[in-house]
């Protein structure tokens, strides 16, 4: 990851280089820089077992982070108290002292309502805000009217309730949130994550053990590729290329003239390839035909191009795309690092040669990068990471060999010695102050609303048994046989309402797109909502999804848009659903 963005910047003169975080939780990274100056998790997966609260928001471990979902389920057994806000009953919930099944695309009233009753009953930590905060008096004035009568109606959960969680909540000796997709992936996803990180500011549930804020990452690695700059407006350690000084380091470390200039995201490269601004693209280890929202027209930009290489260990739905297919390695195949969402750097041996004619990434990179004109002689991924240590000054004190022996060490470690820091802001925040700051947001719908046309609210998700756009989890015959195929989860009121039965295939269409795919019911989805997994190339839930976005994160709104469901002709609909 390291090498590819440095490719891009120096080889290609450009800072348009962007990965996955920018479809899951770049909304979360940029709430998090702005409040507290740090876009990675405070606390560990670990600490919720120390927490007496803790809160899982937007998030559905148990299918999702099944590692990190045990944590959350014997801290529950231990007597600890465990909220569930999400609009989905998912089997997290079964485990809920406190379940809040809130209508989609409502977190920013819910948590402006809750932080209304912990300031207006005196809940809010005064030491606390005065000492590591600012900004609280503005806060205060823009959620003034977001009392928890006032939001009820509009995310659907009592008035008491919403008081009750929040005096669990604040009045906890330590607590601590978890987010994931249903927060992030909204055209308000920063501000979701805004609500979050002011509601663990205002009480002080942050800097100790057992408290903190969680984005809880996906991808094995997504949190180290941009770590190491797969950012296009920020170089390693989310260091701005805007910021001359910033650029003027790396130029001197890279032996290269930069770019000035911010580059463009995952969907507004899309854009630019419709609007003629790009003609080339070369995409590594990502599935864009699949990932994408709105995937017509993400796949008619991918047809536009003059050029594509793809660079991956299967032959993807992007890759039929390319003009040139580079075969490359899998994680078992090559020696690395991987960063994952504790921030916890390990250590990937090599065990096994790449197949046939695949070579590992690190040489076809600096292959490239050679018949650029560029003068790359490393020698391993040592040496690699070794200049990753002057790049990144919160790595500067790992060092290979520490890895080669313990395995893993947490960042920030900036010191050789140092042991690492598993619990962030202990004694204030990486910010021009030194504090935290409160950034108030204001509810506001999605960007397309349910109407006579198309009455559903559509999102998509993830199952167990398939990971993301289903690459490599489709391959696996176990797997694949759990869930061969696509299904639309949807209340059983619903699909009898529409006169289908379980099993029937449904027609699905947005403003974008048709698929189909058979029902599932499922009593724990609210009535008026339907979801998809988006792994399946048959029926690809993103043909729908509405690639409207985020403002400041630049992430498209998975979570939420428009469609009408209608039963295929009778004798053409039948599956039987394991």
């Amino acid at each position: 990851a390291y090498l590819f963005q440095k490719l891009v910047r120096t080889g290609f003169g450009t800072n348009n280089v962007d990965h996955c975080t920018r479809l899951c939780h770049a909304s979360s990274v940029a709430a998090l820089l702005e409040t507290i100056g740090s876009g990675a998790v405070s606390n560990q997966v670990a600490d919720g077992v120390e927490a007496d609260v803790i809160v899982i928001i937007g998030a559905r471990p148990n299918a999702n982070h099944p590692v990190a979902a045990t944590f959350m389920k014997n801290a529950a057994r231990a007597g600890k108290k465990l909220v569930v806000i999400e609009p989905f009953g998912s089997d997290i919930a079964l485990h809920a002292t406190h379940f809040l099944q809130l209508h989609p695309a409502t977190d920013v009233a819910l948590l402006n309502g809750m932080m209304h009753t912990i300031v207006s009953e005196g809940l809010h930590n005064r030491t606390y805000i005065e000492k590591y905060t600012e900004g609280f008096d503005d806060l205060w004035t823009r959620i003034e009217g977001y009392s928890a009568e006032k939001v009820a109606p509009i995310c659907g959960i009592p008035a008491e309730t919403i008081k009750e969680v929040a005096r669990l909540y604040a009045k906890a000796e330590r607590a601590i949130i978890f987010w994931g997709m249903g927060i992030s992936q909204h055209v308000h996803g920063t501000d979701n994550a805004r609500c979050i990180i002011s509601l663990a500011l205002m009480t002080g549930q942050i800097g100790r053990r057992g408290t903190g804020l969680h984005p809880l990452r996906g991808q094995n690695n997504v949190q180290g590729a941009s770590d190491v700059g797969l950012i296009p407006m920020v170089y390693p350690d989310y260091q701005p290329v805007a910021d001359p000084g910033v650029r003027a380091k790396f130029e001197r470390l890279w032996g290269a003239t930069l770019d000035p200039k911010p580059g463009l995201t995952v969907v507004e490269i899309m854009h630019a390839v419709h609007e003629g601004n790009i003609k080339g693209m070369y995409i590594m280890g990502e599935n864009p035909a699949m990932s994408d929202p709105n995937l017509n027209h993400a796949r008619r930009a991918l047809a536009e191009l003059e050029h594509l290489v793809v660079q991956d260990i299967f032959f993807t739905e992007t890759a039929g795309f390319a003009d040139v297919v580079l075969p490359s390695s899998a994680f078992p195949e090559k020696t690395g690092t991987f960063t994952n969402t504790d921030r916890r750097v390990q250590l990937g041996r090599q065990a096994i040669d790449p197949p046939g004619d695949a070579r590992q990434d690190l040489w076809i990179i600096q292959e490239i990068a050679r018949r650029l004109g560029l003068d790359w002689s490393y020698s391993g991924p040592a040496e690699v990471f070794a200049e990753l240590r002057k790049a990144a000054p919160s790595m500067a004190g790992i060092t290979w060999e520490r890895l080669e022996k313990e395995d893993s060490v947490t960042y920030p470690c900036e010191q050789e010695g140092d042991p690492g820091e598993p619990i962030l802001f202990q004694d204030g925040f990486p910010t021009k102050s030194g504090k935290g700051r409160f950034v108030p947001a204001v509810y506001t719908k999605a960007a397309e609303l349910p109407d006579h046309d198309y009455p559903f609210v559509f999102l998509t998700g993830r199952q167990l048994e398939h990971w993301h756009t289903g690459s490599m989890t489709r391959r696996s015959v176990v797997l694949d046989a759990i869930e061969p195929r696509a299904s639309i989860y949807i209340n059983p009121e619903d699909l009898a309402s529409i006169g289908g039965k379980d099993g029937d295939v449904l027609i699905v269409a947005s403003r974008r797109g048709a698929i189909e795919a058979p029902a599932r019911t499922a009593n724990g989805i609210q009535r008026g909502t339907v979801i998809m997994p988006f792994s399946y190339h048959e029926a690809a839930a993103n043909l729908l999804t509405n690639d409207a976005l985020d403002p400041f994160g630049k992430i498209p709104e998975f979570k939420y848009c428009a469609v009408r469901l209608v039963p295929k002709a009778a004798g053409q609909r039948r599956y039987a659903l394991a």
